[in-house]
């Protein structure tokens, strides 16, 4: 049976956890983030309790064994010119398929390609997708065991030839052997804004997008948008919800076929069930969401 993430002390206010969405996207040093926790009240043993629980624990979340009967998993390669030369990923399919399928790319948060994300894929490949997720860390040998390196890695690497990286792997994808040739993506945090992205920049490429609480689209690009989205964002992601409004109001300008799904009580990172972020009822409504949303569009 799949034992619950730790959660963080109910002492903390919702402030502790915009705190340390800060701290996890470079907003704030480690030093920061423990003198703004005490500016809030929370001496220093609360706050290092707290900071420990927000670190994932792969072990305790994993949905899908790497092992599983139904599925076939494996990394591959794919080349990428105008990024870094070559990507590499984790893909994963269902076993015995008797007909082509729909694929979708998986993309990350800003920390590599962690356990949680290559168990998305096989969540995917479970529900009967081929799923495939990149790692934009390949350039630096991969994700390196720890998110904290891992996000430490990621500022590293320019930031044009990530995203030129993932367009490379998108492609590669849609025409992948057995795939179906429609394309979803689907993406976290960094990954969710990707998604929008992607869907921008290649609008012949991408035909459904999946963005989990991600920055919107460059508004200069959100006009060549033609995938249908499915925008989903935690109630109390301030940092990320208050980026929407004139997004939003683009994606009507633009009429782009778009919808936001809201979740109550929801902080960022409410999917990642590797975290105490992770908000079970809130996470797996979402997921549903993204599997009717793909089935529907994708085929």
């Amino acid at each position: 049976m799949k034992k619950p993430v730790q959660q963080p002390s109910t002492q903390l206010p919702d402030q502790a956890f915009e705190l340390y969405d800060k701290y996890a996207h470079g907003m704030l040093s480690r030093r920061d983030f423990f003198t703004a926790m005490a500016g809030l009240a929370v001496n220093a043993a609360l706050a290092t309790t707290f900071i420990n629980s927000m670190m994932p624990n792969y072990a305790l979340a994993q949905q899908v064994s790497f092992n599983d009967t139904d599925i076939t998993a494996s990394y591959q390669k794919f080349a990428s010119p105008l990024g870094h030369g070559e990507g590499r990923g984790y893909l994963v399919k269902p076993k015995n398929a008797a007909a082509a399928l729909p694929v979708v790319l998986v993309i990350h948060e800003n920390r590599g390609l962690n356990p949680y994300i290559e168990d998305v894929a096989r969540r995917l490949a479970k529900a009967g997708f081929i799923a495939f997720a990149p790692d934009a860390l390949w350039p630096l040998g991969g994700y390196p065991g720890n998110d904290d390196a891992g996000r430490e890695m990621q500022s590293r690497l320019e930031p044009a030839k990530i995203v030129a990286d993932l367009a490379a792997a998108a492609q590669w994808l849609k025409q992948l052997d057995g795939g179906s040739g429609k394309l979803g993506v689907v993406g976290f945090c960094f990954g969710g804004a990707m998604t929008g992205r992607l869907a921008a920049d290649l609008p012949n490429v991408v035909d459904a997008g999946v963005p989990f609480y991600g920055s919107p689209p460059p508004a200069d690009k959100i006009a060549a948008i033609k995938a249908p989205l499915l925008v989903q964002l935690g109630e109390l992601d301030e940092r990320v919800n208050n980026q929407w409004p004139a997004a939003e109001a683009l994606f009507k300008q633009h009429k782009v076929n778009y919808k936001i799904e809201m979740y109550p009580a929801s902080h960022h990172g409410f999917h990642n069930d590797s975290t105490a972020r992770y908000n079970k009822e809130m996470a797996e409504l979402a997921w549903q969401r993204t599997l009717a949303f793909f089935r529907q569009h994708l085929g």
